[in-house]
């Protein structure tokens, strides 16, 4: 992984007690979809598609889980950070 590919991700914990459920999933498709090219969630080497509310409630991600963000287009960095702030502060919950 070359020095600009880690502009693409940020790695996020998990905080809020109901982990990354339904409504959660939602809120981070809603952002996801307004990504230029494609956002993806990591979690143990399995990676679906952020804009997919199935995809990422696969994942099964209760409280303490570390994943990851990746985009591909170094212009969607905003949504990411907004994404990666959403998760930091537990949804809002």
């Amino acid at each position: 992984m070359n020095k600009s590919d880690t502009k693409l991700l940020k790695r996020v914990t998990i905080t809020n007690d109901l982990g990354l459920h339904a409504r959660s999933a939602v809120q981070i498709a809603k952002l996801a979809r307004n990504v230029k090219s494609k956002m993806w969630i990591i979690k143990d080497g399995e990676k679906v598609d952020a804009a997919s509310i199935i995809d990422i409630l696969t994942l099964a991600c209760p409280k303490g889980s570390k994943i990851t963000l990746k985009i591909d287009d170094p212009s969607d960095l905003d949504i990411l950070n907004d994404i990666a702030k959403l998760i930091e502060r537990g949804f809002g919950e």
